[in-house]
């Protein structure tokens, strides 16, 4: 019995490792190239104005649009608890600012998670129009890509380079740590309707 428990913690050690080290590949990769829209993912925004690490994640989808990699930018969001406006609607006035055409920028506001924000985004999009670049921060990365192939996305993933989150090697590695556990739950809980 003890070599089978023995056997068993290996084999859950080793998945744990394998699901880390793709975590951690997918936070350093970044696989932007043509596709048919950029997705930012949500994060929190403060009395109307993105917070650090949603401006972060603004302005390299701006840069990215700007590259011509993509018509048109979605971004995604609900309203937080305690909040008036939700994060999508924050994060569209924030691009309209930057220069960015107002009919290239939609606000989806219906989810308040990933998964529901990427299901949003995926009843939005007409088949064969389904690659979209991910924008969120390094750490999320293999997790969206999970939930998005499951709606039935070809996602490519594009991590904020200047988000505060990275520029903290101690809080990006709590993050990373988290998301070991959690994209593996993404695979087995995340069921396309």
């Amino acid at each position: 019995m003890r070599r089978v428990v023995a056997i068993l913690l290996g084999v859950l050690a080793l998945a744990w490792l394998a699901s880390l080290a793709a975590v951690v590949w997918a936070s350093r990769h970044d696989s932007a190239r043509v596709a048919d829209a950029i997705v930012v993912l949500g994060a929190a925004q403060y009395n109307g104005h993105p917070s650090p690490v949603l401006k972060a994640r603004l302005d390299h989808a701006a840069v990215l649009y700007r590259r011509h990699l993509a018509p048109r930018v979605i971004v995604t969001g609900g309203v937080g608890t305690r909040d008036s406006v939700s994060e999508a609607v924050v994060a569209r006035r924030y691009l309209l600012e930057t220069g960015i055409p107002d009919s290239v920028v939609r606000a989806d506001t219906a989810g308040r998670t990933s998964e529901s924000s990427l299901r949003a985004v995926s009843e939005d999009l007409p088949a064969g129009r389904r690659r979209v670049i991910l924008v969120s921060d390094g750490f999320h990365m293999f997790r969206l890509g999970i939930i998005a192939r499951r709606f039935g996305l070809d996602p490519l993933g594009s991590p904020a380079p200047t988000s505060p989150i990275r520029a903290s090697r101690r809080t990006e590695a709590l993050y990373l740590l988290a998301e070991s556990f959690k994209a593996p739950a993404a695979f087995f809980v995340t069921r396309a309707e």
